[in-house]
């Protein structure tokens, strides 16, 4: 008899959608604070209560989006510059959401000795080339008055450049967290001489929609945009902060005492807040201008080798709208 019933059912649910069970919209997300927050939403059920069928995903943050590009994921968490470079390789995604952008959590971080990007003259570093720490450290470089002919580039994978500083191959690293705090932990005395608190707007931490599931499930995409803003009143609330904070840094295996620092370094933005950067302008002030930069670099440095249309990958219609 139950597996009757279950026959049952399932005939039902595919009669009511003209053939076919509607799939959940799956999110490829990875730990970054700004993306790790969505775990409020999912352990408190506030997708099932917003009448949502999601299913996340948990990636390293790579895989996330090769993924992503591989047909596998509804949408997937990236920053806005490797929304371009996947993209650009014919995985198209539009940015639907901005959780945040980098406030000090993406770093140099430099061996005991070097306090200061100007000291990097001459010296090794360690960093992900093509990645968005490549930018990061260009913008720090011409801030210094230097540029990349001015250093030697070692081309490290951000997960490994903490053990890449530790072994003294490099004189510097550049990384993001956790990876940047595990190179500060592992180096005693090494310092974060330049971090993404110096240049705000150099890296928006997105939500990357594919536009055919945008365009099939738009008040879908809508109801997982209002969930956001929800995560986000509920992480900004004195009375409710300590719980976010515990269910955050539970996912990522730390103590609230640990993860906290973390969060400070992302700057997660609300719905008030966001209109400011959704404004089509030039400049790290708005995603669009942002965006632009992170395009000619990647274009200068062949990651990918035609120039994109920013316009095309951005939607800021469902962060606007209630």
């Amino acid at each position: 008899m139950p597996g009757k019933r279950l026959t049952l059912i399932a005939l039902l649910l595919t009669l009511m959608t003209g053939g076919a069970v509607a799939q959940p919209l799956t999110i490829g997300y990875s730990d970054w604070p700004g993306w790790v927050a969505w775990e409020i939403a999912i352990e408190k059920q506030w997708f099932q209560e917003a009448g949502v069928d999601v299913r996340f995903e948990w990636f390293d943050y790579v895989a996330s989006m090769d993924a992503f590009a591989a047909g596998q994921l509804d949408a997937v968490a990236m920053t806005n510059g490797d929304t371009l470079v996947t993209g650009a390789s014919g995985a198209m995604g539009t940015m639907i959401l901005i959780n945040d952008y980098s406030n000090g959590n993406d770093m140099i971080v430099a061996r005991p000795g070097i306090s200061s990007t100007a000291e990097l003259r001459g010296k090794k570093i360690g960093v992900e080339v093509g990645f968005v720490s490549h930018l990061l450290l260009l913008n720090a470089l011409e801030a210094a008055g230097l540029a990349e002919a001015d250093v030697e580039l070692v081309n490290v994978p951000t997960n490994e450049t903490p053990q890449v500083l530790a072994s003294g191959e490099v004189d510097a690293i550049v990384a993001w967290q956790p990876n940047s705090s595990q190179a500060l932990a592992l180096v005693p005395g090494s310092t974060a001489i330049y971090t993404s608190r110096d240049q705000p707007g150099l890296i928006y931490d997105v939500l990357a929609v594919k536009p055919a599931s945008l365009a099939a499930d738009r008040q879908a995409w809508l109801k997982v945009v209002n969930v956001w803003y929800r995560v986000v009143d509920y992480l900004a609330d004195p009375a409710t902060k300590d719980n976010a904070l515990a269910i955050m840094a539970a996912r990522v295996g730390l103590s609230p005492a640990a993860y906290e620092p973390l969060l400070a370094g992302t700057k997660i933005l609300s719905r008030q807040e966001v209109a400011q950067y959704l404004q089509p302008r030039d400049g790290y002030g708005s995603i669009y201008g942002s965006s632009r930069v992170s395009d000619a670099f990647n274009t200068k440095h062949a990651v990918y080798s035609t120039a994109q249309n920013v316009n095309n990958y951005i939607d800021t219609s469902l962060m606007l709208e209630q």
